[in-house]
Order: structure tokens, then sequence, then C-alpha cells
């Protein structure tokens, strides 16, 4: 889930960056085409700038050819009034440009233009200076007047503005985050779950409906092919027993029959070991499938594990285990009164498949230890061997290869494993972990941890 926020504010704040992104091409871009034009317009050639050139150049006949020449290439034309408004002098003035103005007229044109013409005006010694632009080259207001103190509000405001427009689109984006994160927040703990292979049903309304529906649809297919699956598994282990038990009894009473050949009793022995192998090997079939796809109930109860611990180890004993396998047990004080909520019998099991592995893989016989300890809230069972132990190939391959039953892979790699896949399938079951450690020829250790109490 914080990956997908984290997708989420990266979408939206790219979204953001974009926007402002926007913005500042859209200001150059206005900047470079309005500066052009203010530049070209308000440059050598403005009504500031030539007004100051032509009354500097001013004398009593007139102003020099080189001022007059700029004047015809920006095609302006001039005219001085004296204080009577008649023409003193003028250049390039138009035809319907008249010669002699009143008070009145002088009032009116100064303001704005002259027979269409955009004019600019200045006092100078001898009388009015006129300038006359080309027509469509400027727009003047003529009503042109604004509260002082409204044109000194616009700077503040427009920076109050942009302010307020940035902040609205930063809360935009912190709403529009959360509500998708908590719009998606159901979708992808639904995800997460039917990853873990268990079933979702999961209940949204509105635009999301769709994407609900298909996880909904996904978890029923998976949940049907798991039960199918489970269920084949359960009907094969069945239909196993019946004629493997006929074959186990068949073979004992052979291997016992003393009118049987001593060759033909130690075949019959072997038939009957190697059946009992394969009918354990079911049983771990099936409660491998059971854990798995969570059909097999666990009967918890509080268990003190030391007293379990010693149980198994003497009934290994017993059992008559071979004189060149030597068990220890070690029980340290802090674990000797710890209690766990589990089934005692699955436990016993997943410690029965880590001695039964490490008698399997040292036929050359090997020291076993069993030993129990606790730290704060977790105990820990420890199987440890110093038999041949695992190559650095095998451990890592035993750890990231997946087994044949949870593989994807068309090819299915079929390994066994099953007795370990058991192990850890328990010890989940239970909250717990299973931690492996092993180098060749260095024996191998495995750790069991679960959540336990203290009396």
């Amino acid at each position: 889930m914080k990956a997908f926020g984290k997708y989420i504010s990266k979408y939206l704040l790219s979204f953001f960056a974009f926007a402002l992104i926007l913005l500042l091409v859209n200001i150059l871009v206005y900047a470079l085409t309005f500066g052009a034009i203010v530049f070209r317009e308000y440059g050598l050639a403005s009504p500031a700038n030539m007004l100051e050139t032509v009354a500097a150049d001013l004398s009593a006949s007139g102003i020099s050819e080189k001022t007059e020449q700029e004047l015809n290439d920006n095609h302006i034309w001039a005219m001085l009034l004296d204080v009577n408004g008649t023409c003193d002098w003028s250049v390039s003035l138009p035809e319907e440009i008249p010669t002699r103005y009143t008070i009145q007229d002088v009032a009116v044109f100064s303001k704005g233009y002259l027979q269409d013409y955009p004019v600019f005006v200045r006092n100078v010694d001898d009388g009015l200076l006129v300038l006359g632009y080309p027509k469509d080259s400027f727009m003047k207001l003529t009503g042109n007047y604004f509260p002082i103190q409204a044109i000194r509000i616009i700077p503040p405001f427009v920076t109050g503005i942009l302010a307020a427009d940035i902040v609205v689109l930063f809360l935009v984006y912190c709403f529009s985050k959360r509500r998708i994160a908590r719009n998606t927040e159901p979708i992808m703990a639904s995800i997460k779950t039917l990853s873990a292979g268990k079933p979702v049903d999961l209940s949204i309304r509105g635009e999301l409906s769709e994407i609900a529906d298909s996880v909904n649809q996904a978890s029923r297919v998976l949940s049907r092919q798991n039960q199918a699956r489970a269920n084949w598994i359960s009907g094969v282990s069945h239909d196993i027993r019946t004629p493997l038990s006929m074959i186990m009894g068949y073979a004992e009473r052979i291997a016992s029959d003393r009118l049987a050949s001593g060759n033909i009793q130690q075949e019959a022995e072997i038939i009957r070991a190697q059946s009992a192998k394969i009918n354990d090997l079911v049983q771990d079939l099936n409660l491998v499938s059971q854990l798995e796809y969570e059909m097999q109930p666990l009967h918890k109860e509080p268990v003190r594990l030391s007293k379990l611990l010693r149980s198994y180890a003497a009934d290994l004993l017993n059992a008559g285990i071979a004189s060149k396998y030597t068990v220890e047990t070690e029980i340290l004080p802090s674990a000797e009164t710890v209690v766990i909520e589990c089934d005692a019998r699955l436990i016993s099991r997943a410690i029965n498949n880590l001695v039964q592995n490490s008698i399997y893989h040292n036929p050359q016989g090997c020291n076993i230890f069993l030993s129990l300890d606790c730290f704060q809230a977790d105990i820990s069972i420890t199987v440890a061997d110093n038999g041949v132990g695992l190559s650095a190939e095998k451990l890592r391959d035993l750890e990231e290869k997946p087994h044949y039953m949870e593989s994807t892979d068309e090819r299915l790699d079929l390994r066994h494993g099953l007795g370990l896949l058991l192990v850890r399938q328990i010890v989940e079951a239970h909250g717990g972990r299973m931690k492996i450690e092993s180098a060749e020829q260095s024996g191998c250790r495995t750790v069991l941890t679960l959540k336990c109490r203290k009396l």
C-alpha cells in the first residue's frame, strides 16, 4: 500500500509540476510575443523618445535634416503650433490635417486622435509640438483616469491571487491524493490477500466497482482451483491407502513367514519399508495440502514446550534409533516454563520431520542436537546436526525455488522437499517463522521461532 501511495504521490506531483511548467511556458511565450511589440513601439521611435529628440533639435528655422529623415523613416508627421494655434512649420503633414486650431481643438486632440492619427504633444518654448503616428499604430484611452488606490493595490492583489491559486492547487493535490488512497486501499489490501492465496470478498460502489468485481471474480476462480486441487490430493491419498495397506500387509506376512527363503524375506521387508515411506509421504502430502489451503483445523491448547521436547526425545530413543546417531537435548532455564498456544501434534510432527531429515541425509551417522531457548516474547526450537550439511547453492535453491505445490511455472519443477515444506507450513500456521543455516561438511541447523508466554 505504501508503494501505491508513493505512485499516486509521484503521479500527482508530476501533474502539479507539469501545470507549473506550463504556466511558466505561457508567461515566457507572452513575454516574447508582447515584449517584442513593446520593445519595438517603445524603443527609439517611441512617442516619448521622438518628442524628446525633435524638441531638442527644434530651432527658429525648424529641425535638422537628420531628425526630419528619422521622422520620415518612421512614418511620423510633425507640426509646431504657436500660442495662437497657427502652424509655424510642419514635416510630412497629411493634407487632411488642418493648420489652424482653437484652444478647444487642442484640448480635444491632445488626449487622443487628430483625424484618426494618434497624436502626442509637448510644450516647447515656441509653442506646442505635435507628432502624429500612422493610423492603427497606437490605441489611446481618452477617458483614462483611475483611482490611485486601485493602481497601488494591483501588485499586492496579483501576488496574493497567485499565492492563493498555488495554495488551492496544493490543497486539491492533497485532497486528491487522500481520496485516491482511501478509495484504492481496500482494493490493494484485497490484492495483497489474494496474492497470499486467501479468498476475498470486496464490496465497493462507484467508479471502482468494476475493479472490485474483477478482484472478487479472480478470488472465486482461485478458490475453486485451490478447492479442486485439495480435493484431488485428498482423493488420491485416500485411494492410495487401501492398496498400499494391502501391499504392506502381504509384505509383512511374507517377511515373517519362516517357510520363505532368506532372500524373499529380505526383499519383502524392503517392500514393506518402502511402502511405509510411501504411506508417510502420502500423509505428508495430504497434510501439506490442507495447511496450504487452510483446510486443516488447528487444535490449539496451552503446551509447555520443554515437556513436549523431552517427551519427543524420549520416544525417539525408545523407538530404537540406530547407534550411529546420538540425540542430545538442551533446554535453557529461560525456556523451562514457556507455554505457547499450539497444536501439539503438529509441532511434534515438525520437530520429527527435521530430525528424520538429518537422519536421511547422513547415512554414515551424526550427532543430533535439540535445544529450546527463549528471548523476550519469542521461543526458538533448534534442530541441528554435525553431518554433511548443504552447499551454498543447495541452500539457496531450497530457500528461493518454489515447491511444486506452489510453482506457477508450466514446467513444474517437481522437487521433493515435502518434509521441510510441511515444517514451514506448520510453523507459519502458528504465526511463526523458519530459518535454515547450513554449510557443506559443517552440518545443518534449523530454527523454528514462535510467540510464547511464561508461566
